[in-house]
Parts: C-alpha cells; sequence; structure tokens
C-alpha cells in the first residue's frame, strides 16, 4: 500500500468542514509569508556551508574574533527554540546580520563598534541555528558527515581569510579590509534573504507572526532546567562543557604562548594556523565519515576527546618548536569531536527540537568562550608565564620555562579536564534504534513545541497560544524533510 503524500493527507483533512478551513487560513498565510522562505531550490546542506563560510570569512579578515560569551550561554537555547516554530531562516538572517553589524562601524565610530560588538556576542550562535537547519534537510545516518562538512567549512574560512585580510592591509590598508569584510558580510546577508530556502516544514511553523508567546516557554532557563531530567543528555552537556573548557582558554592564549614561550615568529605562526586548519578540513571531511560508520557515533567522540588530551598534554610538556608541529597534527584530529558530538545530540533529539537542542550545546561553548581564558589566564599568572600582545621577544622569565619540566602548566591542566570528560562520556548510551531507546524519552527540552498532555504535574503552555495549529496536526503525520548531501 502506498504511503499518502502530505498533499493528498491535506486534501483529505480539507474534507472535514472544520479541517477546511483550517487549511484555508494556513494557505492565505503560507501566500503572505511563503515567497521570502523559498529561496532557491531545495534546502541542502551547501546552504548552510555557504552561510558559514561567508559569515566568518567577514571576520577572518580583521583577524578579529568574533565576541561569543555568557551572554550566548543564555540566547543560544533561546534562539534554538523559536526557530523549532518560526523557521530556520528567520533567525539565520537574525544572527548573520547582528553578529557582522559592528564590522563597518570600525572606521565609523569605535565608541559605536564596541558598543556593538558587545551586544552582537547574543547572537553569536549562527552555528546552533546552522545544525538545526542541517539536520532538517538530512537523515541520520548523514549527519554526522554533513556536519564534518559545515565544520570543515568554518576551517576553511578561518584558514584562508586572515592571510587575505593580511595582505590587503599591508598593501591598501586597514580601510580596504574593513571595507572588503563589510562586503562579504552584506553577500551572506543578501544569500540568505534571497537563496536559502526554508527548512523547517510547513506543518510545523505556525500560521502567522502574530501569534502570542508565552514566557513559560520561552524563558531561556527552561530548556536548561530539563536537562539534569534526562541522563543521557546530561551526559552529553557535562562531556561538552569539560572539552571545550580548555580548548577555549587554549584559543586565547596559544599564539602568544609560541611567539614568546617557544619562540615562533609571525610566519611559523601563520604557517602554523594554515597547517593545523587544512588537516582539520581532511579530519572532518573524510576521516570522520569513515570513523562514524567504522567504530559508531560515541566510539568517534571518545576518540576525538582521545585526540584533544593528547594534543594539550604534548602542548604542556612540549619545549620545542618541532613538538608543537607534531601536537598540531593532532589537534587537527581532535577537531572530529565538536561534529561528532553535535550528530549524537541530534540523534537524540525530536525533529521538531533540533534547534533547542543544538542551542543548549552552542550555549555550552558559549559559557567555556567566557570562562576557558580566564581560567588560562589565571593559571598562567600562578606560574609566573607574562604573556601580553605587547611583548614581541622572549623575556628571560619566559625563555627559561623551555628547559623546565612543564612548560606550559594551563595546556596540562587542560588535558587532565578532558579526561574528566572522557570518563563521563564512557557513560553516554550508543543511540540504537534496535535498542528500543525512543528518542523520546531522551529529548533536550520535553516537549517545546508539542502540546502539553492532560493530567501532568508539570504541564507547560504551548510556545503558540494559538492553538490551530495543534488541532491541525491531528490530520497531518509529522514529516521531515531529507536531501542527499
Amino acid at each position: 500500500m502506498n504511503a499518502e503524500s502530505p498533499l493528498e493527507r491535506e486534501e483529505k483533512a480539507a474534507s472535514e468542514p472544520e479541517a477546511g478551513a483550517m487549511l484555508e487560513k494556513r494557505a492565505g498565510a503560507r501566500a503572505a509569508s511563503g515567497s521570502w522562505l523559498q529561496g532557491f531550490g531545495r534546502p541542502s546542506v551547501h546552504h548552510a556551508a555557504i552561510v558559514i563560510f561567508l559569515e566568518f570569512f567577514a571576520w577572518g579578515l580583521l583577524t578579529t574574533p568574533m565576541l561569543t560569551g555568557l551572554l550566548s550561554f543564555l540566547s543560544a537555547p533561546l534562539i534554538g527554540a523559536l526557530s523549532d516554530v518560526w523557521g530556520r531562516k528567520p533567525f539565520l538572517l537574525g544572527t548573520v546580520f547582528f553578529t557582522c553589524f559592528p564590522i563597518p562601524l570600525m572606521r565609523i565610530s569605535p565608541w559605536w563598534y564596541f558598543a556593538m560588538i558587545s551586544m552582537s556576542g547574543v547572537f553569536s550562535v549562527t552555528f546552533s541555528v546552522i545544525f538545526a537547519y542541517v539536520a532538517d534537510v538530512t537523515q541520520e545516518h548523514e549527519r554526522s558527515t554533513a556536519y564534518g562538512w559545515v565544520s570543515a567549512t568554518f576551517a576553511a574560512s578561518l584558514v584562508s581569510s586572515p592571510a587575505i585580510g593580511a595582505y590587503l592591509s599591508a598593501s591598501y590598508g586597514d580601510s580596504l579590509v574593513v571595507l572588503v569584510a563589510t562586503v562579504v558580510a552584506l553577500l551572506d546577508i543578501c544569500f540568505i534573504l534571497l537563496a536559502v530556502p526554508e527548512s523547517l516544514p510547513e506543518k510545523m511553523r505556525p500560521l502567522s507572526w502574530g501569534a502570542q508567546i508565552s514566557w513559560k516557554q520561552a524563558d531561556p532557563f527552561a530548556s536548561l532546567k530539563k536537562v539534569g531530567k534526562d541522563s543521557t543528555v546530561l551526559l552529553i552537556c557535562i562531556t561538552v562543557f569539560l572539552s571545550y573548557l580548555p580548548e577555549a582558554g587554549q584559543y586565547s592564549s596559544f599564539f602568544l604562548y609560541l611567539r614568546q614561550v617557544i619562540g615562533f615568529g609571525s610566519v611559523k605562526i601563520a604557517a602554523f594556523i594554515a597547517m593545523v586548519g587544512i588537516l582539520s578540513i581532511v579530519a572532518q571531511t573524510v576521516f570522520l565519515t569513515i570513523l562514524m560508520r567504522s567504530l559508531g557515533n560515541k566510539n568517534t567522540v571518545l576518540l576525538g576527546l582521545g585526540f584533544q588530551m593528547f594534543q594539550l598534554a604534548w602542548y604542556g610538556f612540549g619545549s620545542q618548536a618541532w613538538m608543537m608541529w607534531a601536537a598540531g597534527t593532532v589537534a587537527a584530529m581532535s577537531s572530529i569531536t565538536f561534529p561528532a558530538v553535535s550528530a549524537l545530540v541530534s540523534r537524540n533529539a525530536e525533529s521538531d527540537q533540533q534547534g533547542v537542542a543544538q542551542g543548549i550545546i552552542t550555549g555550552i561553548r558559549g559559557l567555556c568562550n567566557g570562562l576557558g581564558p580566564a581560567l588560562y589566564g589565571f593559571i598562567f599568572y600562578m606560574f609566573h608565564v607574562e604573556l601580553t600582545e605587547l611583548e614581541l621577544e622572549l623575556n628571560s622569565n619566559n625563555a627559561a620555562l623551555q628547559g623546565a619540566v612543564i612548560p606550559g602548566p594551563p595546556f596540562l591542566f587542560g588535558a587532565c579536564i578532558v579526561l574528566m570528560s572522557f570518563l563521563v562520556a564512557l557513560f553516554i548510551p550508543e543511540y540504537s534504534k534496535g535498542s528500543g531507546i525512543q528518542k523520546h524519552s531522551n529529548s533536550i527540552s520535553g516537549s517545546l513545541t508539542d502540546p502539553p498532555e492532560r493530567g501532568s504535574d508539570e504541564d507547560i503552555e504551548p510556545l503558540l497560544q494559538d492553538s490551530s495549529i495543534w488541532e491541525l496536526s491531528s490530520f497531518e503525520e509529522p514529516g521531515n524533510q531529507c536531501t542527499e548531501l
């Protein structure tokens, strides 16, 4: 017996008087808002990869990292939850716009630049919406590969853009660099607005943007409260926190450490970044796919954590330049951890909860971006290691560290934290369709967009006060869009 298509189900539902009126209402809403959501072609991983590449390429030209931190810890789950209801495209447009808005202000008004970049940290959560977009358009067995491609695109943007930005700055001045970065950011916004199609199925979106929102559901702490009620999700969140905390600290200090303790010059640092970036692209596109198929999702995460632990320990004990180069190759292999964890989270979340699921992970990473640099700075201070951007040459104290048993104490401490993350990850159950464990029981946020069950002790109001969308859902079966990579 052939399965009914969504259109046939809607026509069948239209035979009911109330459902027919409901469908007419929805058709009007689709006609009003569907044009700008359509984009070009079917939603695909390529759309997501282009958005990520252009956004981070624009910032990479400036050789200035995007400001993310404690604010994204609260905003990421909220934006992800809202994208589960209203669709991914509006929030892709919003996050990219507000994240890139400070770029032209660098030359227009420094005061407004610093004011806006402080606020843009709230919207620096594009990855959570992008990964939810990818989950909408891929099947489960394709998802880890798709996440790897998106992460590799991010790495490619960071490998290429700083060198281009430095060349333009040296040859033509900083004003041209800011202009080119602004044009790239505008290109990204136009691409989202005109070319990126909406990935969330129409039946899962509201009838209009005028529906009221219950703060009880929009509360950014609501999804975080539910993390502790699901052991699988809690273990994943702890694993992400313990693994990314030392990584965030490493990003904030490692290149100064290479320059002032190991003795790397500007050319060597640029070559080091290029090498690690290129190898990371290979790891996240080629090796990740092979490892996921041969080892499984959980074991791939464990392997990535093992590489990260080895890399940080090598950074901590290494005192020679060749040791840093060798550890850099291991660091490239450890880059498989984030896409593998994102795939694991996605598999434990319902199709209508991908946004909030990825939002929680992005929020935890944002929290680490705020705490990691402070942790590493404190440890460097405790061991009397002075790192400053104004100090280009080795001083006597830092030079003496090359002969020490542990030249880089923060990195060794980070390896110990990753070891704890590895031990926690051992208890994460491997998802299996045949295991009898339903996704719903492992859901990230309970049911942010599902109607509450009657008789529950903790009933939660639906995110949309207009209940007509739930009435229509009784005539439609849930579905999910899928496209090939």
